[in-house]
């Protein structure tokens, strides 16, 4: 017995030493060369970071850029990416990042579909800024061009499927990569995109004065109603929420209050973090009326440090791609100083030419409704983007799902069914792989 125990220990020792050694010295995964090979494209610099649990490694990067395509001897830029590796044989997730990426996460569809993913800063924004800052090229066209810049720089390592996604602005960057490089990409998920036609887009209006129930709109206006009535008492209190949280505000505090309040109805529908019932009626005290405030719409968005944040999505909005004004007419009464119609344009950046070309998402809705294959577009029933969502016609095989009731928080696992199997079989036939439930 006891030389058996002692072959036992034997056996188990060379067992465990073999299972050490299949995943490299002190249990490591063996060196899958990703590294090396990144270390051998032209125009990049690599820093090794730690993954998440989905990914066996992960690298910041950061890849030169002409700063005009049309010119690539020309002026240059760095723009940042976080490459998430799996398997070379898994497809490959490109997320089009409206903004700033100041961190890598993981994505819905990288989990759905068990990829690899690059996750690419938007141009313009956190540290993929030009030194220089020429507004003219920051378009869509000059953007979709660094993604296929980024897709041909990456094929020839990932060889599997390549799909594209977004959300919000992020899902406009994934639609305008596809219309410039339609074939870099066998597929594109776009999360609650809207595709504006105007600077400032009229059917967000209508949108607002037909949402959900009358009732719940009335609320909305008397609420928004009720908080400029009082704002003698609700103003000391917004000076110092914002002096805790180190707020300045450029169009001055009395205007940020204003525009906070005419943003409410938006940010309401938009987010739908509130029910209808939480909205504070007759009796509310000031306090409550402020805290119901912050939590729906806030006041960050008109702060010094996001209006500086946001300046080059505020100069692709009233350039290219739209954004919305406030209707002011059910409280004329009751503003000091925002003009009639407020615009956020005042969120643009100053002394800068603003002048909208309406033909290029026109463009791109003509490219939707008569290219667009294999591209699922999600949203939401109440986001109040989804009142400029795209509308696909019969000549593609583009398919779009609505989320009943949903927000700008709907995503594929929100869905409810038959809506999320509806996504899913139709990206198993399109990408012709099995994705399990």
């Amino acid at each position: 017995m006891r030389r058996i125990f002692i072959l036992g220990q034997a056996l188990f020792l060379v067992l465990l030493f073999a299972c050490n050694n299949s995943h490299g010295r002190g249990g490591e995964i063996p060196d899958s060369g990703l590294h090396e090979r990144l270390l051998s494209l032209p125009g990049v610099s690599v820093k090794k970071i730690e993954p998440d649990s989905l990914f066996s490694e992960a690298y910041e990067l950061r890849i030169e850029q002409p700063l005009d395509h049309q010119n690539p001897g020309g002026e240059k830029f760095t723009q940042r990416i976080y490459l998430s590796h799996r398997d070379f044989a898994r497809p490959m997730v490109l997320v089009t990042e409206g903004y700033s990426a100041k961190k890598n996460y993981s994505m819905e569809l990288s989990k759905i579909l068990k990829a690899n993913q690059i996750l690419v800063e938007h141009r313009y924004f956190g540290e993929s800024r030009p030194d220089s800052l020429k507004w003219e090229y920051l378009n869509i066209r000059q953007a979709a061009a660094d993604h296929h810049r980024i897709v041909e720089l990456f094929k020839p390592i990932y060889k599997g499927r390549w799909i594209n996604t977004g959300i919000s602005k992020g899902g406009q960057t994934a639609m305008f990569h596809r219309r410039f490089y339609p074939d870099d990409v066998e597929v594109s998920v776009c999360y609650v995109a809207p595709l504006n036609f105007q600077q400032e887009e009229p059917r967000i209006h209508r949108f607002l004065e037909t949402v959900d129930g009358a009732e719940c709109r009335e609320k909305i206006k008397q609420f928004q109603r009720r908080v400029l009535k009082q704002r003698d008492q609700l103003l000391p209190l917004v000076k110092w929420f914002s002096k805790g949280k180190g707020y300045s505000y450029p169009m001055g505090l009395e205007m940020a209050f204003e525009y906070a309040v005419l943003e409410y109805s938006f940010a309401f529908w938009q987010w739908g973090t509130s029910p209808c019932d939480s909205i504070p009626g007759e009796g509310a005290s000031p306090d409550q009326l402020l805290d119901h405030l912050i939590k729906v719409a806030g006041f960050d968005l008109f702060a010094e440090a996001d209006v500086k944040y946001y300046e080059p999505f505020q100069y692709q909005a009233y350039t290219e791609i739209g954004y919305y004004n406030y209707q002011t007419a059910d409280f004329a009464d009751l503003l000091k100083v925002a003009p009639p119609n407020a615009s956020n344009r005042i969120l643009a950046p100053q002394n800068v030419p603003l002048t909208f070309r309406p033909e290029v998402m026109r463009d791109v809705h003509e490219w939707i409704q008569n290219e667009s294959n294999n591209m699922l577009f999600i949203y939401g029933e109440l986001d109040t983007w989804s009142a400029s969502a795209v509308e696909i016609g019969e000549k593609t095989n583009a398919v779009k799902v609505v989320q009943k009731g949903g927000s700008h928080k709907t995503r594929i696992n929100t869905l409810p069914e038959p809506g999320r199997e509806l996504a899913l079989s139709t990206l198993e036939e399109w990408l012709d792989m099995k994705i399990e439930r």
